[in-house]
C-alpha cells in the first residue's frame, strides 16, 4: 500500500478524479469523474503494484478478466461504438487501466482520447445513475 496513492487510500485522494463503484475479483472499478466519454471507468488492481510484470500469470489473468467484465458492463450500459483501453501510471505507479467508451459522433473518433479534457462533470444524481447502469450490467456480465 502507498499512503499517497488514491487507489490505495481511497477517500479524498480518489475523489479528486473518480468515484468508487465496487470491488471486482482482484481489482476495483472506479467511475472517472470527467465524463466527456459517457461511461468512462478505471479498473485498478487492488494491491499496489506498478507494472503488469509484477503479477504472476494467475493474477494477470484475473486482472484482465476484471477488465473484460467491466468493459462488457460499459458496452451494455452505454452502447459505445468502441472501448479504448489506456494503461498509464507514470506518476501514480499503481496498475490501472482506463476504459474509455468511444462514440462515432464524438470529435475524438479516430483519434487518441484526451487523458483529462476537463469538459464534462455531472451532478451527483447523474453520477449515481451512471453507476447504477454499470452495476446493473455487471450483474449480467
Amino acid at each position: 500500500m502507498d499512503g499517497h496513492c488514491g487507489y490505495c487510500v481511497k477517500g479524498a485522494p480518489l475523489a479528486e478524479f473518480g468515484i468508487y463503484i465496487c470491488d471486482l475479483s482482484v481489482s476495483m472499478l472506479v467511475l472517472f469523474k470527467e465524463q466527456s466519454h459517457p461511461g468512462r471507468c478505471i479498473v485498478a488492481y487492488k494491491k499496489h503494484v506498478g507494472e503488469l510484470i509484477d503479477l504472476n500469470n494467475a493474477e494477470r489473468n484475473a486482472f484482465f478478466a476484471d477488465v473484460a467484465r467491466a468493459s462488457r458492463a460499459i458496452h451494455g450500459a452505454f452502447h459505445p461504438d468502441k472501448v479504448n483501453y489506456g494503461a498509464y501510471a507514470d506518476l501514480g505507479h499503481h496498475l490501472h487501466i482506463h476504459l474509455v467508451p468511444k462514440y462515432k459522433d464524438q470529435a475524438e473518433w479516430n483519434t487518441t482520447f484526451a487523458m483529462n479534457p476537463n469538459q464534462v462533470f455531472l451532478t451527483d444524481a447523474a453520477y449515481t445513475e451512471r453507476i447504477r447502469k454499470i452495476i446493473n450490467n455487471l450483474a449480467e456480465s
